[in-house]
């Protein structure tokens, strides 16, 4: 038998960030291993995820998650190998989803794990396209804000691990167009010449407003939201009667020290009669047989495309963190082990 390491790199938040987060507000330390108590794994961890909702729980306010906690190490999601089991129907070797990123190794019990099939596609994926981010999509898009074929669909941060998603499965279920916001040229090309989004432009190269509107003459209909801000207005001036916003993030104001002006054109809603409707993954597990069937067979038929950003190495995951929050991924953002 392999002798089981007994000690491992975890990130520690040890400060409060004040507006963008800086180095000294986290560390990297070495912390024992343990061998697994009964009940419970050992995981040898492959991938953690990095998110935006993860600069929200660095603060000490009250939100729909706690915060993390000052000297403790942060988690969040992460695929991993067990290398060490004392718990029934989970063996050595066997891969795994859990919610202790951020380290090399995590001990657990074993009911907070669910198992994950390498076969159907690589353990990277279950951060992404067949996590969280795509299951954030897909209860979005089609349960929160009930996409019909004859909708216009605008998605900003459109070529993120989410915004890639919607406007894929957009297209997928025949959305009459697709439009999306990114950051640069070359996620605008990835946009319309891999994902099939049928306009998308750089919201780098003008007012977002003008550009949507000369994307969408005709107005839009649904609108998910991962930016806020002056995406979110703009949306707004474009939105045809009874449209829907399904508000997913508003990374735009993350870092923000000052309160952030709501957009300007809010009373539009009224005449409008719209919809915006926040949303949260965690009230829509239920979704999670058919989203799996679902993007499974999208992927196997090659209809749905994906693209990750690894970062290798846990020395450098609190840079891949701010990575993520600066737009410098394509896809999802992991850190590879």
């Amino acid at each position: 038998m392999t002798a089981l390491p007994t000690s491992g790199r975890a990130w520690y938040l040890v400060a409060r960030p004040h507006g963008w987060p800086e180095p000294s507000v986290v560390e990297l330390r070495e912390v024992p291993v343990t061998e697994p108590g009964e009940g419970r794994i050992l995981v040898r961890n492959l991938f953690f995820s990095v998110d935006p909702a993860m600069r929200g729980r660095m603060n000490d306010v009250k939100s729909y998650a706690p915060p993390y906690e000052l000297d403790k190490p942060m988690h969040g999601s992460a695929v991993g190998e067990v290398i060490a089991s004392k718990a029934e129907g989970f063996a050595v070797g066997d891969h795994v989803l859990h919610g202790l990123g951020w380290r090399e190794y995590a001990e657990f019990p074993a009911e907070r794990a669910t198992k994950i099939d390498t076969a159907l596609a690589p353990a990277s994926a279950y951060l992404g396209v067949l996590g969280m981010t795509g299951l954030t999509a897909y209860a979005g898009l089609f349960d929160v804000a009930g996409l019909k074929k004859t909708d216009t669909v605008f998605v900003s941060g459109a070529a993120g691990a989410v915004g890639s998603q919607v406007g894929q499965f957009a297209k997928i279920k025949g959305a009459a167009r697709v439009i999306g916001s990114a950051g640069s040229d070359e996620k605008v090309r990835l946009l319309t010449e891999e994902y099939g989004f049928d306009a998308a432009f750089n919201y780098k190269n003008g007012p977002v407003r003008d550009q949507l509107k000369a994307a969408a003459p005709d107005g839009i209909d649904v609108y998910f939201d991962n930016v806020g801000g002056d995406h979110l207005e703009a949306a707004l001036s474009s939105f045809n009667l009874h449209g829907r916003a399904v508000i997913c993030g508003m990374i735009a104001q993350y870092n923000s020290t000052e309160p952030t002006p709501a957009p300007r054109n809010l009373a539009l809603v009224i005449g409008k009669r719209l919809r915006l409707e926040g949303m949260l993954v965690v009230d829509h597990f239920g979704l999670q047989p058919q989203f799996v069937k679902d993007v499974a067979g999208w992927l196997e038929s090659g209809e749905l495309k994906y693209h990750e950003t690894v970062v290798q190495g846990i020395e450098n995951g609190f840079d891949a963190f701010l990575g993520m929050l600066r737009g410098e991924n394509t896809g999802k953002m992991v850190v590879g082990l």
